[in-house]
């Protein structure tokens, strides 16, 4: 019995071994496997924490609130109820253009400062960098109720401005509206479009803004034919990274908005809370995820169809 169960682990021994050398000369005749093993680990964790996050969120939009219960049936009776009521509707539209016209805001205000940064610092360019990322340095939440105190009834604008004579009475309009949250949300998102453009400005060939000076250029024609176009994948990518998240956000609407700056994420997160109706909830967030992927696919196609015919 002995010798048979030396002659079983011999044998597993020898199996083992053989995958090994399998596993291994796999791993280094095929450089595709090399690749997906070095992407394991963060696979795994975009699996683990966005895929499976989002299959339930995609599950849930299909199911109904009963009261305290859940029914799992199939039905699209959510997405229905999105479209039957305007008020939903009006919200996403709402949010949209608030989000376009804080990209708009974010990116005139980025540009300016990622050119100044690539081509009139010479020195300390990591020092200029660092700046721009102080205000990160303290919690969102605090940066958004900094606004609430400049932007305030007795804020920081007002008073200002009463101490100087220039005022009888507080201004009442810089809260809580649309105006407010967009130039919060610009504040918020400003040095994540400064960077991306900052990258893309950097990059450009010096030698080709003296050839388009020695051809009689001036500084803003050659701004306009050599600077711009090639800067444009940094703006596309700063746009982009400002108007995705801020469809999405509730966090400033609320503390900033008022009963007129509430935008779909404010919609949701009360779905997903008081009215604790997760599928309706499921369901907005998926159509939102849904109509902001199409526009931006949209975006990225005209762009780069439009730039295929001007080069």
């Amino acid at each position: 019995m002995t010798d048979r169960s030396q002659t079983l682990g011999v044998a597993y021994a020898g199996q083992q071994t053989s995958l090994v050398f399998k596993a291994r000369a796999l791993f280094l005749k095929h450089e595709w496997v090399r690749g997906y093993t070095l992407l394991s680990p963060t696979l795994l964790v975009m699996i683990c924490l966005m895929c499976l996050p989002l299959f339930m969120l995609f599950s849930y939009s299909f199911w109904t609130q009963n009261y305290l219960d859940i029914d799992k049936s199939f039905t699209l009776t959510n997405y229905g109820a999105f479209f039957q009521k305007p008020i939903y509707v009006a919200l996403m539209m709402k949010s949209i253009r608030m989000s376009l016209f804080c990209t708009f805001i974010t990116l005139i205000l980025a540009y300016p400062m990622a050119y100044f940064i690539a081509f009139k610092v010479k020195s300390n360019k990591l020092v200029w960098l660092i700046l721009i990322t102080v205000p990160f340095w303290t919690s969102y939440l605090l940066r958004v109720f900094a606004w609430k105190v400049i932007l305030g009834f007795n804020g920081v604008i007002n008073s200002g401005l009463i101490s100087m004579g220039l005022l009888d009475e507080p201004l009442q309009f810089l809260l809580y509206n649309p105006t407010a949250v967009v130039l919060t949300l610009a504040h918020a998102w400003a040095a994540f479009a400064i960077l991306p453009i900052y990258v893309s400005l950097e990059k450009i060939d010096r030698a080709l803004l003296e050839a388009a000076t020695d051809l009689g250029d001036t500084p803003t024609e050659r701004f306009w034919r050599v600077t711009w176009p090639l800067s444009l994948p940094g703006v596309i990518a700063a746009g982009l990274l400002v108007f995705i998240p801020t469809v999405g956000d509730y966090v400033t609407p609320r503390l900033v908005g008022g009963t007129t700056g509430i935008m779909i994420g404010n919609i949701i997160q009360s779905q997903f809370g008081k009215a604790n109706n997760w599928p309706m909830g499921a369901a907005l967030s998926v159509i939102s995820m849904l109509l902001i992927a199409l526009l931006v696919v949209t975006f990225i196609v005209s762009t780069t169809r439009a730039r295929a015919k001007t080069s």
